[in-house]
């Protein structure tokens, strides 16, 4: 039997996509328009068919922070702007360690070695390129995650290497659509980003590239990044939500909240559109979705998280994220990491972290509450 909606344009993007076809812009356009509960369910019968019922989990550690020299609008990180973060140099393999030790006690399946700048370079940073393998090796060797990266733009060599190392997935998003990223970044480009998941993918990574929605971008453009990263071939799309930094220009223009139902609705088209991957739902999802928006977003399609701290602001419990999981009627992803969910909802007061930038930039809304 036919899963059916009632709404033609769903049902039958939901029959092709089961049968194999993959859609096109044209489709992406009809279905973004389409009623948020329509969508929400033919992209949650897709996920039940094409899925395993489960979300996937993976945490990160901000590796090295601020001092960037790119501009992107959205980044406390970005030496351009004033956000009075903490600025450190890499932290070092037997700290990351720490960090991927705590994100394996609490349930993350990948972990993601992230470093904030243009590039980790072998030729110019030799050193820094020597740590960077060895955290990645502790992590290979003494947990049980999948090691992750987000290094910056790549060489075929260093991309070679950090296959070799055995690197999972390579993170590197692309933030918006090819139309819209000049008025996020400026300087480099959007096929400089695309250029760099070509060559992690060469090298035989699988890639985790993804969006920012709420940076005033339009619903066209949620779509045509999608179809970019259908272009590129992922395996991971995080779904950012904008949480505006103090001293970005994303802060100072006062942009529009994003809604709720655009961002479920935008979950739903990711996940017809990119029906095999997992969608993610990532940083700023606390801020712009309460409990019951995040439990619509998985309720939508998506079946990825990501638990614990972001770069350089706080997210929220993976004993919380857990709750969220059992209210959408899903299960935690064991695959990689064996771990007790009891165990994590009993740790869920213990406040020990390892010392990173997370919870050092102060959010637009937090300086509301400051007033």
């Amino acid at each position: 039997m036919v899963y059916e909606t009632g709404n033609q344009t769903v049902d039958d993007a939901v029959a092709r996509v089961l049968d194999g076809e993959r859609l096109n812009r044209r489709d992406g356009l009809a279905l973004i328009a389409q009623p948020v509960d329509d969508l929400a369910a033919g992209a949650d019968y897709v996920r039940t068919q094409l899925g395993d019922d489960t979300v996937d989990a993976c945490s990160i550690v901000n590796a090295k922070a601020g001092n960037c020299a790119e501009d992107c609008g959205f980044c406390a990180q970005s030496v351009h702007f004033d956000t009075g973060i903490d600025n450190y140099g890499f932290l070092g393999p037997e700290k990351i360690l720490e960090a991927a030790k705590r994100a394996e006690r609490d349930g993350a399946q990948r972990f993601g070695i992230v470093v904030a700048e243009k590039g980790v370079s072998k030729e110019n940073r030799p050193e820094e390129w020597e740590e960077v393998l060895e955290a990645i090796r502790l992590v290979r060797d003494e947990t049980d995650v999948e090691v992750d990266a987000s290094l910056g733009i790549l060489t075929e060599e260093e991309a070679a290497i950090l296959a070799d190392e055995g690197l999972n997935h390579y993170n590197h998003n692309i933030e918006t659509s090819p139309r819209y990223f000049p008025e996020v970044v400026q300087t480099h480009t959007f096929e400089k980003r695309v250029e760099t998941l070509r060559v992690a993918k060469e090298a035989g990574m699988d890639l985790c590239a993804g969006v920012i929605l709420g940076m005033g971008e339009s619903p066209t453009d949620r779509v045509d990044a999608a179809m970019a990263l259908q272009d590129i071939g992922i395996s991971s799309l995080p779904v950012n939500i904008l949480n505006p930094v103090a001293g970005t220009p994303m802060a100072e223009q006062g942009l529009p909240d994003i809604t709720t139902e655009e961002v479920v609705k935008t979950i739903a088209v990711y996940r017809l559109l990119h029906p095999e991957s997992r969608v993610r739902l990532t940083g700023g999802r606390e801020v712009n979705l309460d409990t019951d928006g995040q439990v619509a977003a998985l309720e939508a399609g998506a079946d990825g998280i990501l638990t614990g701290d972001y770069l350089t602001t706080e997210g929220q419990t993976a004993a919380d994220d857990l709750e969220i999981m059992e209210e959408a009627g899903l299960e935690p992803n064991t695959d990689a990491n064996e771990f007790d969910p009891e165990a994590v909802k009993e740790r869920a007061a213990d406040e020990t972290e390892t010392e990173t930038a997370a919870g050092t930039a102060q959010t637009k809304s937090e300086l509301k509450s400051d007033d």
